[in-house]
């Protein structure tokens, strides 16, 4: 361990990190067809949740509403909304209470942070989360 920079008395919190290696974790299904998920980080009684994304080609994420910010970084692909389209290496964010959903005609992987549940709208009902 490098001590180089560290002021006296400070000492590093022993367990404190967390690593995570998505490259060996398996994809989940979601409900959502043509649509997996690698969840990150979790912490249910907060509503915290950061994850990656799969969306095959044609995958669809029906009308949903964010409580809090949403924020997403292309990996790979693209997606869309209303909005515009995203592509590898662009950065989405979205207004808490905001209404959208998305669209990747060929396939995409993103980065998301949430916080709290999404709310989606499916057949006259409400429901939360992936």
């Amino acid at each position: 361990m490098n001590d180089i920079g560290r002021l006296p008395g400070l000492t590093p919190t022993i367990g404190g990190s967390t690593y995570v290696k998505p490259a060996e974790m398996e994809w989940q299904p979601t409900r959502f067809d043509k649509v997996s998920i690698k969840v990150l980080y979790e912490d249910r009684e907060r509503g915290e949740m950061t994850c990656l994304l799969k969306l095959e080609p044609g995958a669809h994420i029906p009308f949903h509403k964010h409580p809090e910010i949403e924020q997403s970084l292309v990996l790979e692909g693209s997606v869309e909304d209303h909005d515009g389209v995203a592509k590898a290496g662009d950065y989405i964010w979205r207004i808490p209470g905001s209404l959208h959903e998305n669209f990747s005609p060929n396939g995409a992987v993103l980065f998301a942070v949430y916080r709290k549940p999404n709310i989606y709208y499916q057949a006259a009902r409400e429901t939360a989360g992936f």
